[in-house]
């Protein structure tokens, strides 16, 4: 995204001090109280001694100078026109198809009180800017209390990734539609690396939420198909309720499928028994082939193919798997253990909640994510991980051993060896590979994928109260854990054995129970009854839409017609259960809308113009939603089909 600077003019004026404590300073402080009270805590807290001298320009506004660190000194702004300065400003970098500004730099804040003017629609500000002191001055010199109680402008004197991912929450989805940086030019003279360091963190941040967004959209029909034929097992199987807190404050011990791993996967059959293990689907077999055999495997990937780390297995009635509804359903139809499903809100609405309620985790980015959440859901501590490099170590994408390399058996020959193609797989993501920090400090490749995860994790071990220990000793440097080896791991904090007790539960709960079967089947027969009715108020919306195109001009006739488009939307909101189901299963439809729906605001048209684009925007989604009915009545009636073979006698 385009990067833009500002530079003051050079004209000079005599200077014209003024001090916070005047009304302005009040008003724009009670102003930022009701929004960001630490904030305006701070501003007001600055003395005045520490506020910088405001210079009154030929125009009448204010500038002030700033000491810079090589003994010279800065203008924040223009020492003659500041609002032409401002204005010229403003006209380099583009506005249309943006939804979010972020700022680098208040000053004293006549570009963003331009910028502010100018915005269309529901577009937003997020300011970034380091020094109380000078929004102390800014505060005393102009009023921004309209901007500062504005739902639509939020303001950051630090930026980290708790910060960020805390603050920016609201402004998520309009920084994906269309983000602008706005670097204004003296703030970032004074402060190089502090915006440089924001500007990395803006752009991560963004990244990471593009990258769930993508693959929310592009996932949604094979998840919601998933959590459906997942269904007969959902219910058969015991929730994970009765693990919470089971083993507080012992050890658990993560293990991914990292390169790192193979310098001491050894050591986990002396972590056996002493710590609790949780695998991750990958590490599954190779754990089983080397004799570990895990207390806990989490899974949850979407794809078919994730059906290869659980195929030909032997029976493991000791290894507790722990599945997010979402999995494949190849997965759970073929493991030979005992299965738990975390809680769907999917599966909520297609059954209700007397059947589908259970205890659930949060959703993990990935299986390693997933197992940390079940980690603390057990209670334990310390929570340790160790294969979980999210880099490239030694130029390697996994461990030997993996499903992964097993594919590549029939390619290997003394010319294309086993490193040559996970070399060749890292190389085909160059266009997306980064260097990062290992864990000693060293620079080292990872890709922007395992990027996200990285920041996934720097943002849960943030908010976390247990100790979490990376034994990994290699990949990323993982900011929130502490570092050791997994020796020192087993050495300090993995002696003593946990009682069987806690793992008694296995013998105690019935793993298949299938009262529930057929209730749940005919609640889905409901589901599609209902959807059948939402699916029939989009064809005849299909039919009156283009009609409405065409009456544009004749209010009168258009209006009449569209009485009955209200009597369709009331029908479409009392079917508001079959609406979500529908809209899960087809998430596009539903970033379309809202992304129209910014555009038409920020047009700021009017008249038949504007009613074109709304019929526009209508016929789009409805169309879309229509889709999304066709196959939301597929995976249902497949799903009825599921059931019935189960519940099917055998003769």
């Amino acid at each position: 995204m385009p990067v833009l600077e500002a530079h003051p003019g050079d004209s000079f004026e005599v200077a014209d001090p003024l001090r916070p404590g005047n009304d302005l300073f009040v008003k724009n402080i009670a102003a930022l109280f009701r929004r960001d009270p630490r904030l305006a805590q701070r501003i007001d807290e600055v003395p005045e001694e520490a506020c910088l001298p405001l210079e009154r320009t030929r125009t009448g506004l204010y500038t002030a100078a700033v000491p810079a660190s090589n003994g010279t000194t800065k203008y924040l702004h223009s020492r003659y026109d500041p609002q032409s300065e401002a204005e010229r400003f403003l006209k380099t970098f583009p506005t249309d198809g943006k939804y979010c500004f972020v700022v680098f730099g208040f000053g004293l804040g006549h570009h963003v009180r331009l910028l502010f003017e100018g915005l269309k629609g529901d577009a937003s500000i997020i300011i970034v800017e380091p020094r109380v002191e000078i929004l102390a001055t800014a505060m005393a010199s102009a009023d921004f209390s309209d901007m500062l109680r504005s739902s639509r402008v939020i303001l950051l004197d630090r930026v980290d990734k708790p910060v960020l991912h805390d603050r920016l929450k609201s402004y998520t989805t309009l920084l994906l539609l269309g983000a602008q940086f706005v670097v204004h030019g003296p703030s970032n003279q004074l402060d190089p690396e502090f915006h440089t360091h924001a500007m990395r963190l803006m752009t991560d941040f963004i990244a990471f939420h593009r990258m769930s967004m993508l693959t929310l959209v592009g996932n949604a029909e094979a998840t919601c198909r998933n959590i459906a034929y997942n269904l007969p097992t959902y219910l058969s199987t015991p929730p994970i309720d009765v693990l919470k807190n089971r083993f507080h404050n012992k050890p658990a011990i993560i293990v991914s499928g990292g390169p790192s791993l193979r310098k001491n996967i050894h050591l986990l059959e002396e972590a056996k028994g002493c710590a609790v293990i949780i695998a991750v689907q990958s590490m599954f077999r190779p754990l089983l082939e080397r004799g570990i055999e895990p207390d806990f495997v989490t899974t949850l990937d979407f794809h078919a193919l994730s059906k290869q780390f659980f195929g030909d297995m032997p029976e493991t009635p000791n290894v507790h798997l722990i599945a997010e509804p979402k999995v494949s359903w190849h997965v759970l139809d073929q493991y030979k253990g005992p299965v738990s499903v975390l809680h769907s809100r999917f599966a909520e609405e297609l059954i209700g909640p007397a059947l589908a309620r259970r205890d659930g985790l949060r959703s993990g980015a990935t299986v390693s994510h997933l197992a940390f959440y079940l980690a603390e859901y057990l209670g334990c501590n310390p929570i340790v991980f160790t294969g979980q490099d999210l880099a490239f170590t030694n130029h390697c994408f996994y461990i030997p051993g993996v499903e992964a390399q097993r594919t590549w058996q029939s390619e290997l020959n003394r010319f294309n060896t086993l490193e040559t193609k996970e070399w060749e797989r890292i190389v085909r993501n160059r266009s997306i590979l980064r260097r990062i920090k290992d864990v000693d400090g060293r620079d080292i490749y990872t890709d922007d994928l395992l990027f996200t995860y990285l920041e996934q994790f720097e943002r849960d071990f943030a908010e976390t109260s247990v100790r979490v220990i990376n034994a990994t000793e290699g990949g990323a440097h993982i900011r929130g854990t502490e570092t050791l080896t997994l020796r020192e791991v087993l050495d300090t904090c993995a002696r003593e054995p946990i009682d069987e007790q806690a793992f008694a539960y296995r013998q105690e709960y019935q793993w298949s129970d299938t009262s529930k079967w057929e209730a749940a089947r005919q609640e889905i027969e409901a589901r599609v009854s209902d959807i059948q009715e939402v699916g029939d108020v989009c064809e005849e919306m299909l039919e009156i839409l283009p009609r409405l195109q065409k009456l544009i001009d004749r209010p009168d006739e258009f209006n009449r017609r569209l009485i009955r488009v209200d009597e369709l939307r009331a029908t479409m909101h009392r079917a508001q259960r079959a609406y979500r189901i529908v809209n899960a299963a087809g998430q596009l439809a539903e970033l379309q809308r809202y992304s129209a729906d910014r555009k038409i605001m920020a047009a700021d048209a009017s008249g038949s113009e504007r009613a074109t684009q709304q019929l526009d925007r209508d016929t789009t989604y409805v169309s879309q939603f229509q889709a999304g009915v066709q196959k939301s009545l597929r995976i249902l009636r497949e799903t009825m089909g599921r059931f019935d073979e189960r519940m099917r006698p055998e003769i």
